[in-house]
């Protein structure tokens, strides 16, 4: 991981310490080729963990995703956890990286792990950002090699138990950036850091995007093709 000598900048006859470059990757339709929340959802039903009426409710959640209407990032993954209040977060958190090691792997992009390795030949700090729940983008980070993750929380109660309430903001849209900041100016500090790539797929991740000195457009979707050719960013395709 890049480091920053914080003492550094400002003494007479010495350069400034450089800043810490990042490469920031959205997972759902860039990393992967599905949607993690979908085929979650698939595994808890088929292993019965949730009723078929929270897997009806987070269908039609994402027909309103598709269809670009408005959806609450919140409320879907309310839909799910209400139907786990029987396990603890650690035990969730087993659950999501089974799921993740039997399904998910499968979906990944070769092209996308070559882009993973390239960035940290080049010496950038690699951040997976997701709204995708925290112990999924954890399972996720681990097996990829990202130097950090960050993603979308759950409340957890004096028992241990997630509430089904988001813990602070979804990681989706303006908040990934939000997120990336508030990460990066703790861990580097403020002014000594800087989004050099950002890879996403959806036209949500425009903001994320806008934020990089090089952002690119991955398999994107209709609006956000549209908003590449606007903006003159490259498109890849990692099918």
């Amino acid at each position: 991981m890049a480091s920053v000598d914080d003492n550094s900048s400002g003494r007479r006859g010495q350069s400034a310490a450089p800043k810490a470059r990042l490469a920031v990757f959205d997972y759902d339709g860039t990393i992967i080729s599905a949607q993690s929340g979908t085929q979650f959802t698939k595994y808890l039903l088929l292993h019965g963990y949730i009723k078929p009426m929270s897997a009806l409710r987070v269908v039609l959640w994402g027909a309103r995703y598709t269809l670009h209407l408005p959806h609450d990032q919140a409320a879907v993954r309310g839909y799910l956890v209400r139907d786990l209040d029987h396990l603890t977060r650690s035990q969730i958190f087993e659950v999501m990286a089974r799921f993740h090691d039997d399904v998910l792997k499968r979906f990944y992009r070769p092209a996308a792990l070559d882009q993973v390795a390239a960035c940290r030949e080049d010496g950038c700090v690699c951040v997976l950002v997701s709204a995708t729940f925290h112990g999924i983008a954890r399972a996720a980070a681990e097996y990829i090699g990202m130097d950090a993750f960050l993603a979308t929380r759950m409340v957890v109660d004096d028992r241990g138990h997630m509430t089904g309430a988001v813990d602070g903001d979804v990681v989706e849209g303006e908040g990934k950036i939000l997120a990336v900041t508030e990460w990066a100016d703790g861990r580097f500090g403020e002014g000594n850091w800087v989004v050099e790539y950002a890879f996403g797929d959806h036209h949500s991740d425009e903001e994320m995007l806008s934020a990089a000195q090089h952002p690119y457009a991955v398999d994107p979707g209709r609006t956000l093709r549209s908003i590449a050719r606007r903006r003159d960013w490259p498109v890849l395709l990692w099918e």
